[in-house]
């Protein structure tokens, strides 16, 4: 696309749009904003970056983070919510499967391309509207004022679902991974067929739970070090990516054909025709491919994040894009027996092929690498989170704010929407004490919620043509790409809803309804018992005045801002 994306270089002087009537070049400029304790603080323009200058001035919030986060870690952050090399491991289950190699392949392809429409349409919207709210607070920008409240309810509550569901479903895939490799340690009983340790649905529950609380503790530390953490993730997830793709292609024996890895479809699911089946192979990438926003949760803790956020989520995602279809070819080609590893006592079929194709050392230093990155994965994304709480309580969306939304002055970050997240994630994870299919449930939501949290402002954005592109945009081409990213959404949200597997059964159903129920029901009530009655979307908390007398400028528009959302 010869005019897209159009990024503003690093060194541009202009930040605010317009609109904001030179908001960084005022002259003791100042916006009197009111904290989310209730008290008042006026703050300077021209005393902030120009990232703070136009949160406070455009968006309307006090500037409570420090931005550590650059291009590399800002980049790095991005990829890691994917965590491709340790997700295709905890997904490769469902397209083998549903379809076996070649749902595998094509489903990758084919619903990659629908997933990177998705991104490329979230990160235009980032780029225009950076907040720590994410796509949450586009409402407020891009719907008639009248219809903020509810659109911007209904979305908040769904991406609040979606994220605790994919740090859940990542963290259970954690557990899974860790358990594998104790099990290879064990060493393997020939004459029992199994391994020496084995593992059961109580032991990973318990040490998911072990787990979260670890991701908590990273999380409670300053963004200072959270950042440093976050820079070198990238570089160890790519040579970990290519190295094992190496070892697979070098020491494995017997090889499928390339035949058989693009055009064998087999499926125990059970649906027919075999081709409906085959679409269930969508979760995998779709599972992938998400979480797209959690880079614009933390855009109020990165310089120039108009441009750098949306960057990075396009760069990541194209990345996971070409790098999981050629990983998902390579574990095609050296998996042997599609029966063999579905039927693996390690409970997980990449940690099988690992251990078929390298040893049991190759197998076990593989296996711990994955659980590394899915662990990147969880720390990142539970950031992520813990923002979207803190963002959401200072927008008064959910019960008991005045607790999450408080700044732990030591380590600057909301420790009490850390802590609730971490409480949230195991509580969904429990449910798999009682079944498993309840967990495949868990990982189907996650999907679902987080893509339908992206495609209502999307929507919002196409019909109510009140957008106004930020640095980074798509020109031409943009309508066309949010058009097919909310066709495919809506196609694989019915898929991702049906049951996995038939006869449909208490154990094989399809559990990702009954959570978006939940999720819908849990919000309703809320805002029937409440919310309705001082919810009027995101808030704007800013007034400003010039101390010179000039009061034409963002005074007015931040008073008009205000009663639009009133």
């Amino acid at each position: 696309m010869a005019d897209a994306p159009q990024v503003v270089p690093a060194d541009a002087p202009q930040v605010v749009p317009a609109g904001d009537a030179d908001v960084r070049h005022r002259k003791k400029s100042l916006v009197a904003i009111n904290t989310p304790d209730g008290r008042s603080k006026t703050v300077n323009l021209e005393e902030l970056s120009n990232a703070d200058a136009q949160l406070a001035a455009q968006f309307g919030y006090k500037p409570v983070f420090k931005r550590e986060f650059g291009y590399l870690s800002t980049f790095s952050f991005a990829v890691s919510i994917s965590g491709l090399f340790s997700t295709i491991m905890t997904t490769f289950v469902y397209p083998i499967s549903a379809g076996g190699s070649a749902a595998a392949v094509w489903c990758w392809l084919i619903s990659g391309a629908g997933c990177m429409c998705i991104a490329l349409s979230v990160a235009e919207l980032v780029s225009a509207y950076p907040t720590s709210g994410g796509l949450y607070f586009t409402i407020s920008r891009l719907a008639p004022h009248d219809w903020v409240p509810s659109l911007s309810w209904v979305t908040g509550w769904i991406n609040l679902l979606g994220q605790v569901a994919g740090v859940a479903s990542s963290e259970y895939g954690a557990a899974q991974m860790l358990l594998a490799a104790v099990a290879m340690g064990s060493g393997f009983n020939e004459e029992l067929g199994a391994f020496n340790y084995e593992i059961t649905t109580n032991k990973t529950i318990g040490i998911m739970a072990a787990l979260t609380v670890l991701t908590g503790l990273v999380n409670s530390m300053s963004t200072y070090w959270m950042e440093k953490l976050t820079k070198s993730y990238v570089i160890f997830h790519v040579l970990i990516l290519v190295s094992c793709s190496i070892a697979l292609l070098a020491k494995t024996d017997n090889k499928h054909s390339a035949k058989y890895v693009f055009t064998d479809i087999e499926s125990t699911s059970g649906w027919t025709p075999v081709g409906f089946s085959f679409l269930f192979g969508f979760l995998s990438v779709s599972w992938t491919m998400t979480d797209y926003d959690a880079t614009a949760h933390i855009t109020e803790e990165i310089s120039e994040p108009e441009v750098k956020a949306p960057w990075a989520i396009s760069m990541a995602m194209l990345f996971t894009y070409l790098a999981g279809f050629l990983f998902n070819i390579v574990l095609c080609f050296c998996m042997g027996d599609t029966a063999e590893i579905l039927a693996s006592p390690l409970a997980q079929p990449v940690a099988q092929i690992y251990y078929n194709s390298l040893g049991r050392a190759g197998g076990i230093f593989f296996t711990v690498c994955g659980f590394i990155i899915i662990k990147f994965v969880c720390f990142t994304a539970m950031q992520a989170l813990g923002r979207t709480v803190f963002a959401f309580s200072r927008d008064r969306l959910i019960p008991a704010s005045w607790i999450w939304v408080q700044i732990n002055s030591f380590t600057g970050t909301p420790l009490y929407a850390v802590w609730i997240s971490v409480a949230c994630c195991i509580s969904i994870n429990l449910i798999g004490l009682g079944s498993y299919a309840a967990i495949a449930g868990v990982f189907n939501i996650c999907a679902i919620a987080l893509d339908w949290s992206y495609i209502i402002p999307i929507v919002c954005k196409l019909a109510f043509g009140k957008f106004e592109p930020g640095p980074w945009h798509m020109g031409k081409f943009s309508a066309a790409v949010n058009y097919w990213a909310c066709i495919w959404t809506l196609f694989v949200t019915i898929i991702f809803l049906l049951p996995t597997v038939r006869p449909v059964a208490a154990d094989t159903m399809n559990y990702a309804v009954v959570f978006l129920i939940f999720i819908l029901l849990c919000s309703a009530v809320f805002w029937y018992g409440g919310g309705r009655k001082y919810y009027t979307g995101p808030i704007v908390e800013a007034a400003a005045n010039d101390s010179e007398g000039d009061h034409s400028g963002i005074s007015a528009e931040v008073k008009q801002d205000k009663a639009n959302l009133s």
